[in-house]
């Protein structure tokens, strides 16, 4: 007799299948402690190797810091390839987001980073993988390439001219936009309003959906956030850890004579 498949890990991929839009928040700042908190409110954090000052060995206890709560442990990392991916997934965390995906031959590139082979390149080696979800090894593997979220970032204007090949590429978990260095690639670095911008923005989105795939970003409202919900959105970033920060500071003095 064939044993049973164990249980899905990832609960994000299930709740994307039933439309059901999910938030998570970027982590930034080296913390177990940050990342403990808002994984009590959260569907999934993405921990920044790509622009922060976080290391491996900070990370993994990140990942950890996300055990007993709903909350999935996604990594992003700083450039696309396979052995900066590598490692992260055999501390735990069940999706890679890549920057800069602006063509086929990329968007491939990062699917075969995530997934044992024949359907990818991922190398065996997940020692610390199963502590964290409290399974087996075979377990882990059994299910590691259904799991693993490949999740690629459509932040340059290229990558907007080429929006349907790069989406038609099989193995693409999730979508999302970057509005800043979308920005950033058309001279127009922080000038996220500009109708340029917004326009490409707006193509981005469009390819997207069209391709079924499901589809990610920021908000940096209420309104925003339901507004893309309208849309189809199935992840939406509420912010960065400094941000959130930031502004629930703000509100603690909303109201306070100084």
């Amino acid at each position: 007799m064939t044993p049973a498949k164990p249980a899905p890990l990832n609960r994000l991929k299930q709740a994307w299948r039933e439309k059901r839009p999910t938030f998570g928040a970027i982590a930034t700042i080296p913390s177990i402690q940050t990342v403990r908190i808002m994984a009590q409110s959260l569907d999934w954090i993405i921990v920044d190797l790509e622009h922060g000052p976080i290391d491996l060995a900070t990370a993994h206890g990140m990942i950890m810091a996300t055990a007993g709560t709903p909350c999935v442990p996604l990594v992003r990392i700083a450039a696309n390839e396979p052995h900066l991916a590598k490692a992260p997934m055999d501390i735990g965390a069940l999706g890679i987001n890549f920057p800069m995906i602006s063509n086929r031959s990329e968007a491939e590139k990062a699917v075969r980073s995530v997934r044992y082979p024949p359907r990818g390149e991922r190398l065996w080696g997940p020692f610390h993988a199963p502590f964290r979800w409290n399974v087996s090894m075979a377990d882990y593997m059994a299910g590691a390439d259904d799991d693993m979220i490949c999740m690629v970032t459509i932040e340059h204007v290229e990558a907007v001219e080429r929006i349907d090949e790069i989406m038609a590429t099989p193995g693409i978990d999730i979508a999302v936009i970057g509005p800043g260095d979308l920005a950033t690639s058309i001279d127009k670095r922080g000038q996220l309003d500009d109708p340029v911008v917004q326009d490409l923005m707006a193509r981005a989105e469009a390819g997207i959906l069209r391709s079924g795939i499901p589809i990610g970003g920021a908000a940096r409202s209420a309104d925003q956030a339901n507004a893309m919900i309208a849309r189809g959105y199935l992840a939406i970033a509420l912010g960065f850890d400094w941000s959130l920060f930031q502004r629930g500071i703000a509100a603690s003095f909303d109201g306070i004579k100084r």
